[in-house]
């Protein structure tokens, strides 16, 4: 399933840091980040449901899009 999400990561430290919390939330996960959007998108591809801690993380802000 193909996830969507509106982030706060807009800078290359942000998505270093994100990078590092999606490895270890979602290992088996395809993902990437747009920065040149407006919205800085995260898209995930992922077997496994996406959980409350991609969304309720520390690191950067993130709403999924419907």
């Amino acid at each position: 399933m193909i996830y969507v999400f509106k982030t706060s990561v807009d800078t290359p430290s942000k998505l270093e840091f994100a990078s590092t919390l999606l490895d270890e939330l979602i290992p088996n996960a395809i993902w990437n980040f747009d920065l040149e959007d407006c919205d800085n998108i995260l898209r995930i591809d992922s077997e496994a449901e996406i959980n409350e801690n991609i969304l309720k993380n520390e690191i950067f802000d993130c709403v999924e899009l419907e």
